[in-house]
């Protein structure tokens, strides 16, 4: 017997890595954990690196990192997660492994497990401004009516390990300063885009920049802007539940650990 409303069905286990550098983790944490709360079903392990994953295709896996390398072991762990079957919903700064250098910030190739696996690898932004998101070619559930809309965020600029399947996309052309590629010809960047990977799929959701008064230790003790980016923006957070609907799929059978 269902109380209280509550669906019908096991439990679902939800693994959210959120970590890193240079953003405001517990602003991002808070608000994913609530919104995979709207569904009872979701049990949500937290984590702030890739190492506690074990990689069971039934959980669904949720991340937001910047700088967090996985190691090998883990990496191969997630190939080996979506290969068999799992869903892993990717965001913003997750593709970002940097390395400060005197000519700028540089990305790494999108090559090796890791970013192999994501389909991408960051390789610069331009400055913090707005920019309109407009959906790909391809119909599709995820995108189905929404308009052309307009964020404030980063707009990432990245490298692709394969073909992937755009679903939002914006156009820029022009300069990133202090990366060392700061300057991009003008084209489409994927701001939305899914990528098939064994029998299991990545969808990457760039957007969704935070930035609080002390998350930037390696700029400065104290940062003067409240950065919140895309989470202002109701359209983005209804692409975001949508993505969210689908990392989330059949619950993990009553009784059993993921």
């Amino acid at each position: 017997m269902v109380e209280d409303g509550a669906p019908a069905g096991g439990r679902r286990e939800v693994r959210l890595v959120v970590g890193g550098m240079a953003h405001d983790f517990d602003f991002v944490r808070m608000e994913l954990l609530r919104a995979l709360g709207e569904d009872e079903r979701n049990r949500v392990a937290v984590s702030s690196t890739f190492e506690e994953f074990g990689g069971d295709p039934r959980t669904a896996l949720v991340s937001y990192t910047c700088n967090v390398e996985p190691s090998p072991e883990a990496a191969l762990r997630l190939r080996s997660f979506v290969e068999n079957g799992g869903r892993w919903l990717a965001l913003h700064a997750t593709n970002s492994l940097l390395e400060w250098r005197a000519d700028g910030v540089a990305g790494r190739p999108a090559t090796g497990d890791f970013l192999e696996t994501l389909g991408s690898s960051f390789q610069a932004h331009p400055p913090i401004g707005p920019y309109e998101v407009r959906p790909g070619p391809v119909a599709d559930p995820l995108t189905a009516g929404i308009a052309p809309f307009t964020i404030e965020d980063e707009l990432y600029l990245s490298d692709y390990a394969d073909e992937v399947e755009v679903l939002l996309h914006a156009r820029f052309g022009g300069a990133a300063p202090g990366f060392v590629r700061d300057r991009w010809p003008q084209g489409e960047q994927a701001v939305l885009y899914r990528r098939s990977l064994g029998s299991g799929e990545v969808l990457y959701f760039t957007p969704g920049h935070a930035r609080g008064h002390y998350d930037a230790p390696h700029r400065t003790p104290f940062y003067p802007h409240v950065e919140r980016g895309a989470w202002q923006e109701p359209a983005f957070r209804e692409v975001l539940k949508r993505c969210l609907g689908w990392v989330c799929r059949e619950p993990v059978i009553e009784g059993e650990k993921a």
